[in-house]
């Protein structure tokens, strides 16, 4: 049995299509040479915005016409909120973003049976945590682990909390085994990763903190740089910056959940941090990581947002420096608070403000890469372009040096000068 599988969205979604790729694998499945038909498609779908659904459905149609032949087995947010939606666009076993396993379980009844099967639970019901093999996807040199699952904040704009559950942690002991195996299966980076994992150990006995969680990771694989998935600005405390710098393991870049460079608009989408806030956890990781690369998510066009509301979040970004920030429209979510405020904007106004900030994340990831040149970051290489090899500093930073079979291979790279959004360098 032959499949193909596709995943929309976070690093949690592509963590888990790796995971059922690889329960897959255990029931004796091999993944689809290109062009060659497939006896099942897997659609990890997407719902954090308007955007990403209807990315979802366009994949699930997409791959169902490449593939007419194959079952068509969706997962995840979107189906977690739209079953009957997956089931009406062709989709044969359809589940939402509770277990994996059953998922795979039921992808090959379907199969023996070819019969449709629908089975999506309650999130709010789900009370413990579900491990999944760790590693990454057919090809990558990064692995990943998910920790957490769930979130309990409850912005306004976000449809999250409904599709996920309540926070959920993988227990220490767990995670010290999964990091040590990685390491052994001769892996260099490890992301550990969840849905909103500064809450990470909140539901644990003994309450452990994230900082734990990379303290016992960065233990049990001595040899493994490790990075974080997005962080909640709240987290960001002097504690916690000192712990992860203690351990010499974690990687210079953080992407912080931002949002809104506005006080007024930050208390509006009901996030737990003001401006001043935010900026002295930036100032706290840069202290204890000279140099570091500080993301940032970004909403434009929040209801209510006015113009000096906008000019206010431009300049804030101005003051934090972002090497890069990502930046979406704000997109309205049936079933979520900000979708029933007042004063909803155009179309229009959220895609200029959000050109107007990508502009100035241009400027401003530009002048990062332009203080690299003369430092000397450690690479792991992934893939061979230009008569060279390329992979992402500890920064995050693409970096491409001459050398011999480096994919998956961490080196110490001079950086010369910049090409474009690349760095370049020699191997020390």
């Amino acid at each position: 049995m032959y499949y193909i599988i596709t995943a929309l969205g976070c690093k949690v979604n592509q963590y888990e299509a790796q995971a059922v790729e690889t329960l897959l694998r255990a029931r004796g499945f091999a993944p689809a040479a290109a062009g060659r038909p497939a006896d099942v498609i897997v659609v990890n779908t997407c719902a954090v915005t308007a955007e990403g659904a209807r990315k979802s459905r366009q994949a699930i149609r997409r791959l169902h016409e490449e593939q007419p032949g194959a079952l068509v087995a969706v997962c995840g947010c979107w189906s977690q909120l739209s079953p009957e939606d997956a089931a009406a666009i062709g989709a044969d076993v359809v589940h939402g973003s509770g277990s994996k396993r059953a998922f795979v379980d039921d992808i090959c009844r379907a199969l023996e049976g070819r019969e449709t099967i629908t089975c999506v639970d309650n999130p709010f019901r789900r009370m413990a945590f579900e491990p999944l093999p760790a590693g990454a996807a057919s090809g990558r040199t990064r692995a990943m682990l998910k920790i957490q699952d769930g979130c309990s904040n409850f912005c306004t704009y976000c449809v999250i909390p409904y599709t996920r559950g309540r926070v959920r942690s993988l227990p220490p002991e767990e995670i010290r085994a999964s990091a040590a195996a990685l390491e052994r299966e001769g892996y260099r980076e490890l992301v550990l990763t969840g849905i909103e994992i500064a809450s990470y150990g909140a539901d644990l006995a003994g309450g452990p903190t994230l900082a734990d969680a990379v303290r016992v990771a960065a233990e049990a694989a001595p040899g493994l740089r490790l990075r974080l998935g997005s962080l909640e600005p709240t987290v960001v405390t002097e504690d916690f910056c000192r712990a992860l710098a203690e351990t010499g393991r974690v990687c210079d870049h953080f992407h912080l959940s931002l949002q809104s460079g506005c006080d007024r608009t930050l208390a509006r989408m009901n996030r737990k941090y003001d401006t001043e806030r935010f900026y002295a956890g930036v100032e706290r990781l840069r202290r204890q990581f000279p140099g570091c690369a500080l993301t940032a998510d970004l909403i434009t066009g929040f209801p209510g947002e006015t113009e000096a509301d906008h000019a206010e979040t431009l300049e804030f970004l101005r003051r934090c420096q972002f090497a890069a920030v990502h930046v979406f429209p704000y997109s309205r979510r049936p079933g979520t608070k900000a979708d029933e405020l007042p004063e909803q904007l155009s179309h229009a106004v959220k895609n200029r403000r959000a050109h107007e900030v990508q502009r100035l994340a241009e400027e401003t990831g530009q002048a990062f890469l332009q203080v690299q040149p003369g430092r000397t970051l450690s690479v792991l290489f992934e893939t061979e372009r230009d008569g060279g090899w390329v992979g992402h500093a500890a920064n995050y930073c693409l970096v491409r040096a001459a050398g011999d079979a480096l994919r998956g291979v961490v080196r110490n790279v001079e950086i010369t000068g910049v090409s474009g959004q690349m760095l370049v360098g020699n191997l020390v």
